[in-house]
């Protein structure tokens, strides 16, 4: 028997819940959320790609994507309830639902297993920064392409190359020279 990810159980269970608060088309290049503001909603990415990023020296710093059945949030605002520096864009055409952080937690507060699951989320959150910022410290080019490329080779097939350039800390050629070698 296939057990559903806990990313699809918490899809599930908000659904379940009618929790969620509405569904929103977002055009290619639109903002879910810019510098500054808070945002504590959760979203679950029905369609397209969502990344986030920030502004350093005028620079853009890609540090997460969102695909097609993907949560995404700016986690330290929806942790902290404060305004953030980060940048949430849709790459393509893009539909997300989402839920508020009170419903949300209303709900995984209302059943032990549902507080497990949540943890369970929070516990993978956890390694998957910790796989990113292992990924920030390798030098090398080829290094850093080959990790992401192992852990998330759908992002190759998502994401146009130039956002990928950015959050791999590197030049679009670069990446191009990387992936041919």
């Amino acid at each position: 028997m296939i057990h559903p990810s806990p990313i699809d159980q918490l899809h599930d269970l908000i659904t379940n819940h009618h929790a969620w608060a509405a569904t929103q088309t977002l055009p290619r290049n639109a903002m879910l959320k810019t510098e500054g503001s808070v945002d504590t909603n959760i979203y679950y990415i029905e369609s397209g790609s969502i990344r986030i990023f920030l502004y350093s020296e005028e620079e853009e710093h890609t540090i997460r994507f969102g695909y097609e059945r993907n949560f995404i949030t700016a986690l330290d605002s929806f942790i902290s309830e404060q305004p953030s520096d980060l940048y949430m864009q849709a790459i393509r055409k893009t539909e997300v639902k989402w839920v508020s952080k009170p419903r949300y937690m209303e709900i995984v507060n209302s059943k032990p297993e549902y507080i497990a699951l949540y943890n369970q989320l929070l516990e993978q959150l956890v390694l998957q920064q910790m796989e990113r910022e292992q990924d920030l410290l390798i030098n090398s080019p080829e290094e850093r392409y080959r990790r992401v490329l192992q852990r998330s080779p759908q992002l190759f097939q998502e994401i146009p190359h130039k956002y990928i350039a950015s959050y791999l800390r590197m030049t679009p050629e670069t990446l191009s020279r990387v992936k041919k070698s």
